[in-house]
């Protein structure tokens, strides 16, 4: 389950500066974050119709509705998949985290790009940056919701598996990151990460002060299998 995002008691705090090294900061950036990755990715799968509309339900997050699965075991898999992406996210070591729509033959038709990027300090109320930030994912959420009006159908019986490109420190370090057994990074096929003559579709760009993202899909030309 979805905790509260913003149920961080340690970010009330009056005026303050923090740096990327303080712990903190890395773990409410990541917990922003991963949570709302996590809503996002069951959106997406709900909306470009990777799985039957009757396996989700209706919720509410960031003051919207939103569809998030009820199945165990793709809430499982999603909920495993952030939590190994967290650690890369409190370091400031990922850049972006893909949502990958595969056909069939597991050939990409659609990439959901996430791409993150994370200022150096942070100063500021802590009340304005919850406001502002909630407002900001809640934009973002809205055009994920909508995004299935510039794009096109997606052929029967799609999959879907998520990606995260490092910075090359974190790369070299990746073994150091396995913190679920059995649920290891792993290289990314080739065939995943390469698109045919994507079109590049911007759905929406985010600032704040304690991160900045833009999310684009990638589009294939020809999705008939």
């Amino acid at each position: 389950s979805v905790k509260h995002l913003f149920g961080l008691q340690f970010l009330r705090l009056k005026m303050t500066t923090l740096t990327r090294q303080d712990l903190n900061f890395g773990q409410v950036v990541a917990d922003i974050l991963c949570e709302f990755l996590e809503v996002a990715i069951h959106l997406i799968l709900y909306v470009r119709e990777v799985y039957p509309s009757g396996i989700f339900q209706k919720r509410k997050k960031y003051n919207v509705p939103v569809q998030m699965s009820c199945h165990p075991e793709l809430n499982q898999y999603i909920h495993d998949t952030l939590h190994c992406v967290k650690p890369l996210i409190e370091k400031n070591d990922a850049e972006k985290v893909v949502v990958v729509i595969m056909d069939k033959e597991h050939h990409p038709v659609e990439r959901f790009v996430f791409e993150i990027s994370q200022p150096p300090l942070l100063s500021i109320s802590s009340d304005t940056l919850l406001s502002h930030v909630e407002q900001l994912l809640r934009a973002v959420i809205l055009k994920i919701s909508v995004c299935d009006a510039v794009l096109e159908n997606n052929p029967p019986g799609c999959t879907f598996t998520v990606l995260v490109h490092t910075r090359e420190a974190a790369t070299r370090n990746m073994e150091k990151v396995q913190v679920i057994k059995d649920f290891p990074w792993i290289v990314a096929d080739e065939q995943e990460v390469h698109m045919q003559e994507p079109r590049l579709i911007p759905l929406k760009t985010m600032t704040s002060d304690i991160v900045k993202m833009q999310l684009y899909v990638e589009e294939r030309a020809q999705k008939a299998s």
